[in-house]
């Protein structure tokens, strides 16, 4: 008898539940639902070289210009998170020794100081008092101790739902100093205005999965023309080869071989953008902001409170205060077991997140949310009147649509 007659395969029974029956209802703080078309798309597989392909990456470039407002060439499409989308973007405007300013308001907008470190550059980071933005006034007072090379920064911080409003004016200091500018969209990408070209914005990064409601796995970073021409004039490459630029541009600008690209992500990523084109971003924004206003109100019908000030509240993340008494996680399990509905925690703040980003602003998935958000804290000790919640966020939707 040999070897391979003695291995025995694992029971199956167990395996083949993994995946629910009905899945669940994703209104977190990503990934989000995908359309049926996405879904679809996802499930198609084409040569990653070759004419199709070719086609595909070309609409895939003009809808991007589009979601990022920007007549740049140079769209590239990443095999990874967005945090891949980052990391293109640190390490190919900024190398070892050069200075970056990191805007830090929260866990992704720190991440940035992360990558930046392990590249060598020298890093300063300028925080907030207390959970809001970084201002302005702020940005400013650093470019008067000093220049920096490159400055980063979130438009919405994922982790807190908090806006960076005045990002126009941080984006116009920072070039008045002649410094490149990164920003992270993740969230934000189509929920909210962000005109790259007015603004003057060298670099933006986004996910698939939040916004733009694709699948996770594929992520999009646009670069100006003036911070390519910083990327060909660098003396040295990148450390990181899968994600240099220039060799990325080989694929999806002239079409060479740089590596197995992820075709049915960027199929799925094609037929979000083009949804999106459908809608028009006028109309995205309108029904964003209008379905994220319906939700705020009715959780504060319902005698919920919002962690975020009014003036710099994130629409596409709404961060809640967890009640009194009641634990984070046990209010998200019980929402997941009664009723489908998962919805985030929080990085080191006593909040739950729901998320506002594309598929997720339907209606009917509002009310299903929020009733479970507000039957679950209830059972878990809460004194909340979920029918003035859910009676608001109907008056809400009527009143904006």
């Amino acid at each position: 008898m040999s070897y391979a007659d003695n291995i025995v395969p694992p029971e199956t029974t167990a395996l083949n539940q993994i995946l629910p029956e009905e899945p669940l209802l994703l209104m977190g703080a990503g990934p989000v639902p995908v359309p049926v078309q996405v879904a679809r798309a996802n499930g198609v597989v084409i040569n990653h070289l070759g004419d199709d392909m070719n086609r595909v990456i070309d609409a895939v470039q003009t809808m991007s210009r589009y979601a990022f407002q920007t007549t740049a060439e140079k769209i590239i499409g990443i095999s990874g998170p967005s945090s891949a989308a980052m990391e293109m973007a640190i390490c190919n405007l900024l190398w070892e020794k050069q200075k970056v300013l990191v805007c830090k308001n929260g866990t992704f907008s720190g991440r940035f100081a992360e990558m930046a470190d392990q590249i060598g550059a020298q890093v300063t980071i300028i925080e907030p008092l207390g959970p809001g933005p970084i201002t302005a006034e702020q940005v400013s007072d650093a470019f008067e101790k000093g220049n920096y090379d490159v400055l980063t920064v979130v438009q919405g911080e994922t982790s807190s739902g908090v806006e960076t409003t005045e990002l126009q004016q941080i984006i116009t200091i920072a070039k008045e100093n002649e410094c490149v500018t990164i920003v992270d969209a993740v969230c934000t990408l189509t929920t909210m205005p962000l005109p790259m070209d007015d603004w003057g914005i060298d670099a933006v990064i986004t996910g698939g999965q939040k916004g733009l409601s694709s699948i996770p796995g594929v992520s999009l970073v646009a670069f100006s023309d003036e911070a390519w021409t910083r990327i060909e004039n660098r003396k040295n490459a990148p450390a990181q080869w899968v994600l240099d630029a220039q060799k990325a541009w080989g694929f999806w600008g002239n079409k060479d071989y740089h590596y197995t690209a992820p075709v049915p992500g960027i199929l799925a990523i094609h037929e979000a953008l083009r949804l999106i084109v459908e809608e028009t971003l006028p109309q995205r924004f309108k029904r964003h902001s209008a379905s994220s206003e319906a939700l705020q109100a009715g959780v504060e019908a319902m005698g919920m409170q919002l962690f975020a000030d009014k003036e710099h509240r994130l629409n596409s993340v709404v961060a809640i205060d967890t009640p009194e008494g009641v634990e984070s996680y046990k209010l998200r399990r019980a929402m997941v077991d009664r009723f489908g509905v998962e919805i985030s925690g929080a990085f080191g703040y006593d909040i739950v997140r729901i998320g506002q980003m594309g598929e997720q602003c339907r209606p009917h998935r509002l009310f299903r949310t929020l009733y479970a958000l507000g039957v679950c804290a209830k059972e878990l000790g809460a004194e909340l009147d979920v029918a003035a919640g859910m009676a608001k966020l109907e008056q809400k939707l009527e009143e904006l649509s």
